[in-house]
């Protein structure tokens, strides 16, 4: 833990320091839905520490007096290899958080994916920035509203689907069941809860008070009765659904005439499966640790996964990405991109969009050191030569 982010007003330098800013500013059963991750965490950890394990390889005497970040990705040309990925909910960490993260990525020329289970609605992000912005899906039980959610994200220009596939049925989050963020809190556990939302007078003005309305923007016409997050939370888990399989896909590519990118895939045949199906690209993806405990990390996966279908699909990874660094790292092993997840949450909810955009900016520069002092130029270039075998 860094200690500069208790002193006195001193800037956080990274995305730790973001997530201790986080964590004193937020009720602590909304930093722990940020923070934790199934059962006993291990998967989680291990997407950080498979980053850790990497060691780049330093080149010296090398020409990297011009760097390039840009890359295309899935048709889109990006500034950065960077996606903001979707975040559930964002809209309780920060005030129209999710309108605040896709003003960042628009501003840094990178996409914002906009969660099924937002706070604001498709609608109001669209309203709010000029940049196409990619959109993510449960396959529900409820079809005609899947199918509806989609033309609602084709009307608002979005170019990607980003289909999760990796939530049959919802891992067992033991920090929200502590906390009573999965509800069944005693009567004192409620006590407590509502005393800690209280001792966060800062939260409790601008984002619950004037952060208003705190619903599941694009699921009001689903639950049109709910007027809190555990109504619409307890329609949302009935919605998904354990009988979807390989087949279910032609019915999304019938409803979405872009591009398709399947998000939760960690196994080399389900890889070879997504290409055969026609999906446009893959995020190999253990959903940050949330759904099963134990499960190998993002970043061991993508290089047999990108061996095997690298030339077929585009790869994106996400999974303990925190920094510039570990995005190289994923990009020598066969990413063209990464998605971050909670290193633009904990920063929204420490500082909204400045502190997204510094942790962008940020990574940035850590690329730019990264690439040139492993003797590499573009990150579309990048092989396993910039590692250490």
């Amino acid at each position: 833990m860094n200690p500069d982010t208790r002193g006195l007003g001193l800037a956080p330098a990274t995305a730790a320091d973001y997530r201790e800013l986080a964590r004193q500013r937020l009720p602590r059963h909304l930093f722990d839905y940020i923070d934790g991750a199934a059962y006993d965490e291990v998967t989680a950890g291990e997407n950080l520490r498979g980053f850790q394990r990497l060691a780049l390889r330093q080149r010296v005497l090398r020409d990297v007096s011009r760097l390039a970040l840009t890359t295309r990705v899935l048709g889109q040309d990006l500034a950065l290899p960077l996606v903001l990925a979707p975040i559930g909910i964002a809209g309780a960490f920060a005030r129209r958080a999710e309108v605040q993260a896709a003003r960042a990525a628009e501003a840094a020329g990178i996409p914002f994916c906009e969660s099924t289970v937002s706070i604001c609605s498709i609608d109001e992000v669209r309203a709010a920035t000029k940049a196409a912005f990619w959109y993510q899906l449960y396959v529900m039980r409820d079809r005609g509203y899947a199918r509806e959610l989609m033309q609602r994200a084709q009307a608002a220009g979005c170019p990607v689907l980003v289909l999760t596939v990796d939530l049959a049925v919802m891992g067992a989050r033991y920090r929200d069941i502590r906390n009573g963020m999965a509800g069944g809190l005693s009567t004192s556990g409620a006590l407590c809860k509502a005393w800690d939302v209280l001792s966060h007078p800062r939260w409790l003005l601008d984002v619950a008070i004037k952060g208003q309305p705190l619903t599941f923007g694009n699921l009001m016409q689903a639950v049109p009765n709910a007027r809190s997050l555990p109504q619409f939370k307890a329609w949302v888990d009935s919605q998904f659904d354990p009988a979807v399989t390989w087949d279910d896909i032609a019915w999304v590519r019938e409803n979405w005439p872009g591009k398709i990118l399947l998000k939760g895939v960690l196994d080399v045949e389900d890889a070879r499966q997504a290409a055969a199906v026609g999906a446009d690209g893959i995020v190999v993806s253990n959903h940050g640790g949330r759904q099963l405990d134990g499960v190998e990390a993002s970043i061991r996966a993508l290089p047999r996964i990108a061996d095997a279908v690298g030339d077929h699909l585009d790869i994106l990874m996400d999974g303990g990405v925190r920094s510039g660094l570990d995005v190289v790292k994923a990009l020598a092993l066969g990413a063209k991109a990464c998605l971050i997840g909670r290193a633009w949450a904990y920063a929204v909810a420490a500082r909204g969009e400045t502190g997204i955009a510094h942790v962008l900016a940020t990574m940035r520069k850590e690329m730019e050191v990264a690439l040139a002092l492993t003797g590499s130029t573009d990150v579309r270039t990048l092989t396993r030569n910039a590692l250490l075998e």
